[in-house]
């Protein structure tokens, strides 16, 4: 019983976290739009990178890659606060049952995983050249975020040996 109570947290804690993180993004969201603009038209990376053709500098494709990044978070969210609610409502179920009913907050995970690993550390820094900005960098937070999550899966992803 003390797994599965450690997973039913650990999915919830993960769904709060980047649930305040797509508040924040959704309530501040013109500030928070400008990080957004500045990676995307890549402004602040070394001027003799010769990467810079591939800045984004059209205000509606910024929105719509911003608006993305929001609705990621807030399904990440969300997913992960209905897995945790179904795995508490197993609690007492047979492993097998417990199981299924974590496989919602495992996809919210995968969601937030991608997000952080494809769309900050992928895209966001190696593609738009995040690392190279001193003042426009989330390189660290974002690792940070996806080793949470990863965490996570690991938890989620265990096994019980035996039945409680």
């Amino acid at each position: 019983m003390q797994m599965r109570l450690a997973k039913v947290l650990a999915s919830a804690s993960i769904g709060l976290m980047v649930g305040i993180i797509a508040f924040n993004n959704i309530t501040d969201y013109g500030v928070n739009l400008q990080f957004v603009r500045h990676v995307l038209s890549m402004d602040t990376i070394f001027p003799d990178a010769s990467i810079g053709y591939r800045a984004i500098h059209a205000p509606w494709l910024q929105h719509a890659a911003y608006v993305l990044v929001i609705a990621a978070e807030a399904a990440t969210a969300l997913l992960c606060f209905v897995g945790s609610w179904r795995m508490w409502s197993a609690r007492k179920a047979s492993p097998a049952d417990f199981r299924a009913a974590g496989s919602t907050a495992i996809n919210g995970l995968v969601v937030g995983m991608v997000l952080y690993v494809a769309g900050f550390l992928a895209i966001a820094s190696e593609w738009f050249g995040m690392w190279m900005s001193t003042e426009w960098n989330a390189q660290q937070a974002s690792f940070q975020f996806a080793m949470v999550i990863l965490a996570g899966l690991l938890l989620l992803g265990q096994r019980e040996a035996d039945p409680d």
